[in-house]
């Protein structure tokens, strides 16, 4: 087992770092290049151009590597992951290319993306309920409380998979911030996911692939850090961010451990949480909470350099990874 999850993790390691060199100067020529916020921070302005749509190439080499790793590459918890991480990313490449080829800076429309990814979330839980037998109960983390949901599962951990999904979106502000930190949590999902293998708790058969698939997440990820980090080369995109939650939740669902990736991606989710928090208060009062949100602007807005920022989160990011795990453990029981 240890062997397939070396293997995964550096053939996307390996994949990523090969590809990319050869893409970004294609992203480049073809002009996908970042549009910069004019209300953020100034120095991000120097930013402007950089190729994006990047999470194509850690895409690919996720993949690959888990496809070829997998005891069993073709069945359904293999393909059920690596469907509906295409499907999130789908709609963030169509969601970038509206913006940057076609120059309409809103992309998609929110309802659009929120159709998609409510359809993508459903798919994933009835496929999970329906034919890998994972029922409809949720662990509480840190204790051994399982509640049985029923009908109302679909429509907590709907909006649990698109709130987090677009949580990690919202993180991909600064150079290295989301692939780092989903770098972290994909490792947590490995352990996780072999801790679900060990005691049965996962859908049916193979549960062992989908550590395998975090592994590969983790070595993408990670292929990645070495041209996104500051000054970065290229930017993942709403491509890549979207397709990294959606991996994530993924992990979630067939793990039975959906609540618990709200504390594996505790930076994430607080980084969701200073939007809603900011919107909801410059609405009701008309001041704001933060100088700018995502919270990660706001520190950059006080002060921090952005390589301190990213730093300072990805440490977060890694806690709230050590967290989970902890947190998984006793649902086990």
């Amino acid at each position: 087992m240890s062997e397939r999850l070396v293997l995964a993790a550096g053939l996307a390691l390996i994949i990523t770092l090969v590809l990319s060199p050869f893409l970004i100067p294609v992203l480049r020529v073809l002009k996908f290049g970042q549009n910069v916020r004019d209300d953020g921070p100034k120095r991000h302005l120097k930013k402007a151009g950089t190729p994006t749509m990047g999470g194509i190439i850690f895409l690919v080499g996720i993949i690959v590597s888990a496809l070829v790793s997998a005891e069993q590459p073709t069945s359904l918890e293999m393909v059920t992951l690596v469907g509906i991480t295409l499907g999130f990313g789908l709609i963030g490449f169509i969601d970038d290319f509206i913006k940057v080829v076609m120059h309409r800076s809103l992309g998609l429309r929110a309802y659009q993306k929120l159709i998609g990814q409510f359809g993508l979330a459903f798919m994933l839980m009835w496929v999970s309920v329906k034919w890998l037998g994972r029922g409809t109960d949720v662990a509480i983390p840190f204790t051994s409380v399982h509640l049985e949901l029923n009908w109302f599962y679909y429509v907590l951990i709907s909006l649990l998979i698109v709130l987090m999904t677009n949580a990690v979106n919202l993180t991909d502000g600064l150079d290295g911030l989301a692939a780092g930190s989903t770098m972290f949590a994909g490792a947590a999902y490995v352990v996780i996911a072999l801790l679900a293998a060990i005691h049965g708790v996962a859908v049916l058969a193979h549960e062992t692939d989908m550590a395998v698939f975090a592994a590969a997440l983790v070595g993408g990820t990670l292929g990645f850090l070495r041209f996104n980090t500051y000054p970065a080369r290229i930017f993942m995109g709403d491509t890549g961010s979207l397709a990294l939650g959606g991996a994530l939740a993924s992990l979630a669902v067939l793990t039975k451990s959906e609540l618990v990736l709200i504390v594996i991606g505790g930076l994430f989710a607080v980084e969701a949480l200073s939007v809603i928090l900011q919107v909801a208060s410059f609405q009701t009062t008309g001041k704001r909470i933060f100088r700018m949100s995502p919270l990660h602007h706001h520190f950059e807005l006080v002060g921090w350099s952005e390589w301190k920022v990213v730093i300072v989160f990805w440490s977060v990011a890694l806690i709230c990874a050590v967290l989970g795990i902890i947190g998984y453990m006793p649902t086990l029981g």
